[in-house]
């Protein structure tokens, strides 16, 4: 059961980053949960584990790291166009 948390909130933090960046229309459902997931890694490597916390994962580093990355990989894939 919580590997499927922490699928549903990594998709939920993908969403949000995708919503902050304005390229969340562009990514699906499997995007989502790998920024959210990848990103949540990121952000509390950066940044730490502050803050409030569900499925392990440090909400609001986690959102700054999806963030961080869904601005590099569409900053990638657009020079690719």
């Amino acid at each position: 059961m919580g590997f499927i948390w922490s699928l549903i909130v990594g998709g939920i933090i993908g969403a949000v980053a995708g919503a902050i960046t304005k390229k969340g229309s562009s990514m699906g459902i499997i995007a989502n949960i790998a920024a959210g997931l990848v990103g949540s890694a990121l952000g509390q490597w950066l940044l730490g584990s502050w803050g409030p916390s569900l499925a392990g994962m440090a909400i609001i580093p986690s959102i700054v790291g999806a963030v961080i990355l869904v601005l590099i990989v569409s900053f990638f894939v657009r020079k690719m166009d």
